[in-house]
């Protein structure tokens, strides 16, 4: 292959996740919240997270090891921006959620500052994920300029 063809394929991905990122925030956690009682909503969302984050954690993966081999022909903004991306992914399923998680059941059971830890700590799960959208934007249009 040569690397047109990989950064087509790169770019392909890229285009994947942004779009799952977007249809995920832009329509089906909203449908979800407004579709459903909230407390089978919050559950519903709880397991899709972890499938989300390893979504398109992969379909970021994918891109920048197709990105890798052109990294001294340009592609090095794209490069980073997904490696960035696929850190922010791999943190906020392994890390970051579970504490999203554990604030919330203590919430539920009426724990002393629980609402508030959820809160913050899904506000910053929120802007890592803005974050993230941004930066694959950001790679998809360095590709295709």
């Amino acid at each position: 292959m040569n690397l047109s063809i990989l950064t087509l394929l790169a770019g392909l991905a890229l285009a994947l996740t942004w779009g799952g990122m977007t249809f995920f925030s832009a329509v089906m956690a909203p449908l979800v919240f407004t579709k459903l009682p909230l407390e089978t909503a919050g559950a519903f969302i709880r397991e899709v997270f972890p499938w989300y984050y390893l979504t398109m954690g992969l379909t970021t993966m994918v891109a920048l090891l197709l990105l890798l081999p052109g990294i001294g022909t340009g592609v090095g903004w794209p490069v980073i921006l997904c490696a960035l991306a696929l850190f922010g992914f791999v943190l906020a399923r392994q890390v970051l959620m579970p504490k999203i998680n554990e604030a919330r059941d203590a919430e539920l059971a009426g724990a002393s500052g629980a609402a508030e830890r959820f809160k913050r700590l899904h506000g910053v799960s929120v802007l890592i994920n803005g974050a993230q959208w941004f930066a694959i934007l950001a790679a998809l249009w360095l590709l295709l300029h």
